[in-house]
């Protein structure tokens, strides 16, 4: 019986450290400036429709958050999520309880453009003010392309 308890605790402590030996280390979140960011409407076509908030559709605007990365890792950065703060032009949040606003598949090293959709309800008054841009990616994919 004790042999056996032996036996039981020495494959638990070597599968253990296998374990923790092989397990591949978690990619680093590598932060991206975020630099020039303007806004414009969406072309025609691109934006129709409507923000569903509550069980009950509202007329929405479509608007492309346009501006430049700026990636000194040196090396392409992946899913790189973008956060931000939309205001309307009463300084009230144009989004609620959202901060993050996209997602940009690769950012190359050094500056590269970028652009982002995002609707809008169209009782908001404009302009827009946007506050608060970055984003962060990783050194390698982390979302499955389909």
């Amino acid at each position: 019986m004790f042999r056996r308890l032996i036996v039981i605790l020495t494959l638990s402590i070597s599968f253990f450290l296998f374990n923790t030996i092989s397990i591949p280390s978690a990619q680093a979140v590598v932060p991206i400036k975020i630099t020039d960011i303007s806004y414009k409407e969406c072309p025609a076509g691109v934006g129709e429709g409507s923000v569903t908030s509550g069980g009950s559709a509202l007329p929405a605007t479509c608007y492309l958050i346009t501006g430049k990365t700026n990636n000194t890792s040196g090396k392409t950065l992946y899913d790189a999520d973008v956060f931000g703060r939309v205001y309307d032009a009463n300084n009230e949040p144009a989004l609620q309880n959202r901060s993050r606003l996209g997602a940009l598949t690769e950012v190359p090293p050094g500056v590269s453009e970028f652009e982002l959709r995002i609707s809008v309800p169209s009782n908001q008054p404009t302009p827009l003010q946007l506050k608060q841009f970055k984003a962060t990616g990783f050194s390698s994919k982390v979302y499955p392309t389909f």
